[in-house]
């Protein structure tokens, strides 16, 4: 049977937290519809708001969901739980010549959790987001059915799925399509840019394109010196790009994770302490001119060499706010964020501006034709949540939208006028979920699901 208990749980931000009863069945036939309670699932908790937390119903956890079920190694599709995470995947499929087609920046995200949030990465602008390597998911139904779809059977519910936040129904088994590759190293290559107009220049032009490119952006910066970066580009190294003393191309030995071991006092994240560390950074990534090799792990999951990296906030937790700006005006849109974000004095330890290919047919998904904005907040309170209020107004007054994966406080105003498209996920939803089961405090909040 599957356990149950009662705990208090939050997203990876910390911020907000709730009392939630927790059942954790230990293989998919435990999977049941419990009664008239609201449900929502929870794989790794990686979400950084609300969005797996319910303060009015009770949480599947899927991390023992997480068995591999077939896998082709000849087209490099694999079927598996969708409880299964990146990390689990990349340890068995690495050695053996397969990679993610794409990544978050965090190898701890369940299968289920990477539809539910179509996560993208550092190619979208070339491969898309995740849902596009999916060829088929399983769900249970708010009746109790088990469904499949796919871009070519039930189309609606599988687009409704994808971005869904898990609210259409528990996600079993998912098959999506690997990609192969040579090594288990990247080639990587590091620019420095004095100001965010460059960082654009160079985001946008072949000679400075690889396979994946993200910039670091120093939001201390003011004036000229506004958006100053360092773009960080590679790809999948082959083996003529190895050193001929370099053994096993497909293995690596990774570094033993280092602890946060306690929650830092809020004052030590400031302006000053910040400051000082992107100047570090700055120019300690600034050294590294390349082209140079390292391990796909320091690469696409700096963050996970840190068990616990959340704590570095503080006890009281911290936001991520995540736009995209579209094109044509993406430029300017960014720039404003970030002017408004110097004026505020607040201070954020991580901003990472991607490049956006175009989207998909998931009315919910994030990614658009353009670029996105990540920021890491420290919550401070009612000052914070006005800032954030106010670079949503920018965000909308440029056609963009917040990412709901990354998001704790959204206004249900702020979210219709972002997913202009929300009306038709609603319609797939009163469908499948008339009785709107499928329910959590993220959906509670934005009223995505009718309920105040």
């Amino acid at each position: 049977m599957a356990a149950s208990l009662s705990k208090t749980i939050s997203g990876w931000g910390r911020y907000p937290v709730a009392e939630s009863i927790l059942i954790r069945p230990e293989k998919i036939p435990q999977v049941c519809i419990l009664g008239e309670e609201h449900l929502i699932c929870r794989g790794q908790g990686r979400s950084y708001g609300d969005a797996a937390i319910s303060s009015q119903g009770r949480v599947i956890l899927t991390e023992r969901l997480n068995r591999f079920l077939a896998f082709d190694n000849a087209t490099g599709v694999l079927t598996a739980e969708a409880g299964v995470t990146l990390a689990e995947i990349l340890e068995t499929f690495v050695p053996r010549g397969w990679f993610p087609p794409v990544t978050p920046g965090t190898q701890y995200v369940s299968l289920g959790g990477a539809i539910a949030a179509d996560v993208h990465g550092k190619n979208h602008h070339h491969k898309g987001a995740f849902a596009a390597h999916v060829i088929e998911l399983e769900l249970i139904l708010a009746d109790g059915r088990r469904q499949r779809c796919s871009p070519n059977q039930n189309e609606a519910l599988f687009w409704a799925t994808v971005g869904g936040m898990g609210l259409t129904g528990i996600i079993t088994e998912v098959s999506f399509r690997l990609m192969p590759i040579e090594t288990a190293a990247i080639m990587a290559r590091n620019y420095t840019a004095p100001g965010l107009e460059t960082i654009f220049k160079w985001l946008e032009d072949t000679e400075h394109d690889d396979q994946y490119s993200v910039a670091w952006l120093d939001c201390a910066g003011r004036s000229h010196q506004l958006g100053r970066g360092v773009l960080m580009v590679g790809h999948h190294a082959v083996r003529d790009e190895l050193p001929g003393d370099w053994e096993e191309p497909l293995r690596f030995h990774p570094k033993q994770p280092k602890n946060v071991p306690f929650d830092l006092p809020a004052f030590i994240l400031n302006q000053v302490t910040v400051a000082a560390f992107n100047e570090r950074y700055y120019r300690r990534q600034g050294s590294k001119k390349g082209p140079f090799l390292t391990d796909y792990s320091e690469f696409f999951y700096p963050l996970d060499t840190l068990d616990h990296w959340n704590r570095l906030y503080g006890k009281r937790g911290f936001l991520q706010y995540q736009a995209a700006i579209p094109e044509p005006h993406t430029y300017e849109g960014i720039r404003r964020l970030l002017e408004r974000l110097a004026r505020s004095g607040q201070a954020s330890f991580l901003a990472v501006l991607k490049r956006l290919g175009s989207g998909n047919a998931a009315p919910l998904s994030f990614p658009l034709a353009g670029y996105t904005l990540a920021l890491d907040l420290p919550m401070g309170g009612e000052k914070v949540l006005n800032l954030l209020q106010q670079l949503d107004e920018i965000v909308i007054d440029y056609g963009g939208r917040v990412y709901l994966a990354k998001d704790a406080r959204l206004s249900p105003e702020s979210l219709r006028a972002m997913y202009p498209r929300l009306g038709e996920w609603q319609q797939v939803k009163q469908v499948i979920d008339p009785e709107e089961r499928f329910q959590s405090d993220l959906s509670r909040r934005l009223q995505l699901t009718g309920a105040s």
